[in-house]
């Protein structure tokens, strides 16, 4: 789930999230968390979690990366054509939702002191949203989202200096928050794929990575959350407790940082958070949601020792249930709307946070079957065609995105 990797040229327009106040409320139980009963044989010490909630009384401001590719790219295209024309005040809303900014490139990390500005900007008590994604031979299960570090070609090494230099930006910025997901589809496919040979070979880095990242980004002003996959992926049961392990055994070798809030579900996926009924492509898995994933995950995770808060991506989850054929399409789908803006009013109290994670617009990967780094999911049948290479702006399905968003944008 390749993010940007093309700047835009047009400046960096500053907004504030309209449709609500940015300043995240917490109520007082999802500010004092109690996950259910654990039910391991014999459960570890309990974790503290990073304390209290980040989002709690911090102002999120719009991403002015994603805000200057909405405005220069979407909004022109949308007023030329007629057909789209009546969705651009939406649009434009859009790009003052708060979401978060990838770091998917060394390149990417100098541009940490233009969202320290954006956020000082702000006013109030800001909190910087970013997605640490660079991992050689990252998303190792697919093809469109291959990064720019190799395993082979001493990725290890440049990514150790890609964590320094993040390390180095924030401890720049001592009284600015800054709230991380680290790692989108790396330790997930430890669980699941280790039947594919690139994961195979990238286990033990990915793993000492994750180590070195979540170490070096320990820091007063930090706090993060490692990515989960969703409800589809590590929700079915069989893969519960091994996901559990693996995930306890990285926080707990890295000496449990407290800057490690928890776990980020559902980034650059559709699922529902709640769902009304099972949808059918869930087939027999009953946490066919990201609440009852959570919640069957959260205990396994308490009893292991890891803290588990999670924060779930509502970027692209907006249209339920989705058009998926089937749950593990994950390219581009159709049909698909903007989900619910963010906010820590999520009704659970071990969800900190419901936020935009994935910038709507940013393409999955390219539908050209010719094309490098061509993945066959993003030619399925349920894939948004033609699709540009992964990163880049896809009009198309950032106008589907405005208009089945649910709520609406106004």
């Amino acid at each position: 789930m390749m993010q940007v990797t093309t700047l835009v040229a047009a400046a960096f327009a500053v907004g504030v999230y309209a449709q609500a106040p940015t300043t995240m409320v917490t109520s007082a139980s999802a500010a004092n968390p109690t996950a259910p009963a654990a039910a391991a044989p014999a459960p570890a010490p309990a974790a503290t979690p990073a304390a209290g909630n980040p989002f709690a009384g911090v102002k999120l401001f719009a991403n002015p990366y994603y805000a200057s590719e909405v405005n220069s790219i979407a909004v022109p295209s949308m007023e030329a054509n007629p057909t789209a024309r009546a969705n651009v005040n939406a649009a434009k809303l859009a790009a003052e939702v708060p979401s978060f900014f990838w770091m998917d490139a060394q390149d990417k990390v100098k541009r940490i002191p233009e969202f320290v500005e954006a956020a000082k900007a702000s006013g109030g008590k800001s909190a910087i949203q970013m997605v640490v994604y660079d991992l050689p031979d990252r998303d190792c299960s697919a093809l469109a989202s291959n990064g720019e570090f190799s395993i082979a070609e001493g990725g290890a090494e440049k990514y150790k200096g890609y964590i320094d230099s993040i390390k180095k930006e924030i401890e720049a910025a001592p009284d600015m928050q800054f709230i991380l997901v680290v790692e989108p589809d790396s330790l997930g496919n430890l669980v699941t794929n280790m039947n594919v040979p690139k994961c195979q070979g990238a286990k033990d880095t990915y793993l000492e990575l994750t180590d070195y990242a979540i170490k070096g980004l320990n820091l007063p002003n930090v706090a993060m959350y490692l990515d989960a996959g969703h409800a589809g992926w590590l929700g079915w049961p069989a893969n519960l407790q091994p996901a559990a392990d693996i995930y306890a055994k990285v926080y707990k070798d890295a000496g449990s940082p407290k800057a490690v809030r928890g776990l980020a579900t559902n980034v650059a996926n559709y699922n529902a958070f709640e769902a009304a009924t099972c949808p059918s492509y869930a087939e027999s898995n009953q946490n066919c949601d990201e609440k009852k994933y959570i919640n069957a995950f959260a205990p396994l995770l308490k009893a292991a020792g890891f803290p588990a808060q999670f924060i779930v991506d509502t970027g692209r989850n907006g249209a339920q249930p989705t058009k998926q054929q089937a749950w593990g399409n994950w390219c581009n789908v159709i049909g698909t709307g903007f989900g619910v803006r963010p906010t820590s009013e999520t009704n659970d109290p071990l969800v900190d946070g419901f936020v935009w994670i994935k910038p709507g617009g940013e393409c999955d990967g390219t539908s050209n079957s010719t094309a490098p780094r061509f993945d066959s999911k993003c030619a399925s049948p349920d894939a948004l065609q033609p699709a540009p290479q992964a990163g880049q702006w896809f009009q198309a399905y950032f106008e589907q995105l405005v208009a089945n968003a649910n709520p609406k944008l106004e």
